[in-house]
């Protein structure tokens, strides 16, 4: 890994692009439909990609069953969860959204697990476990959720459930290909997600643009596609190429951080004292399951039978 201060600040930044996306998720759906964000997401993002490649002159893959491929990544990465956290979003608050977000991890965790990618140690038997008791706190299970609050949230975790997916199935089938770059593999998936949705939102009936929408809402679309999904992107495997796999992954920790300082001071949210507690416990969790904090048990490399 080199000198974190050649990396650090596009991590920073890669945080707060990540964190804010909810923000702007949030704004965009007061007006719009979640299909209708989830559309505009894609499209601006995956434009985003493809000046990129076009620029660096590269070109789109041509094999057919790359395609395939991207068209199934593009569901359970793009296509329903991005809808999911559109749809959570009209009745949670935005940092609560991050706050499922941040389960990703232990999703994509519990997957490699069922597939045995992984071999099952101690400490990621324990960081799921630990992270299962986080996302109950997180619920308030012992209390009501007036509203559609419990739909809202279930619609977030549920979105992490589908990264979770998405991340095993971009690592078996996609993001190993070569000669293809990441950059050309991010654009297919992102194209094939756009078509997806655009015809799943024609379907439903609802329009694909809202022309009548404020500019307020405009602008938290291009910062959404533009910035959240394509140079997110771009960001994410500068990172990777620098600091590695284990060390990005980490921005999983400040992603609600950025999340809390924009929804509660920017947009006045209130957060109850469960949901950072629990956020906590789910961000502790990661760390166990991801080696940061080890059991006696893993420093031998025993596995749980």
């Amino acid at each position: 890994m080199k000198g974190a201060g050649r990396w650090l600040p596009a991590f920073l930044v890669l945080a707060a692009i990540w964190g804010n996306s909810f923000f702007f998720i949030k704004v965009a759906v007061e007006v719009l439909r979640p299909l209708q964000v989830s559309f505009a997401r894609m499209v601006l993002g995956a434009a985003a990609l493809l000046a990129v490649v076009a620029v660096s002159r590269r070109s789109l893959p041509r094999d057919p069953r790359l395609w395939g491929h991207f068209q199934v990544a593009s569901v359970v990465l793009t296509t329903v969860p991005f809808t999911l956290f559109a749809y959570g979003e009209q009745y949670v608050s935005s940092v609560v959204a991050s706050i499922w977000n941040a389960t990703t991890p232990l999703c994509t965790l519990a997957f490699t697990l069922l597939l045995r990618a992984e071999r099952p140690t101690a400490g990621r038997v324990a960081g799921l476990g630990l992270g299962f008791a986080g996302v109950m706190v997180v619920l308030g299970v012992w209390q009501p959720m007036a509203g559609g609050q419990l739909a809202g949230s279930l619609a977030c975790f549920g979105a992490a459930l589908c990264y979770g997916v998405g991340a095993a199935y971009m690592g078996r089938f996609i993001t190993g290909r070569r000669p293809e770059p990441p950059v050309v593999l991010a654009a297919g998936q992102l194209l094939s997600g756009a078509v997806q949705v655009g015809v799943v939102t024609l379907v439903a009936g609802v329009p694909l643009v809202d022309t009548s929408a404020p500019a307020r809402v405009w602008w938290s679309l291009i910062a959404l596609g533009g910035l959240g999904t394509g140079l997110a992107y771009l960001l994410l495997y500068w990172v990777q190429g620098q600091a590695g796999v284990t060390t990005t992954s980490t921005v999983t920790y400040l992603i609600p951080v950025f999340a809390a300082a924009s929804g509660v001071v920017v947009l006045g949210e209130r957060l109850s004292w469960n949901q950072p507690v629990g956020a906590l416990v789910i961000l502790a969790s990661i760390a166990l399951s991801q080696g940061a904090v080890r059991l006696t048990r893993d420093r031998a490399g025993v596995p749980v039978r």
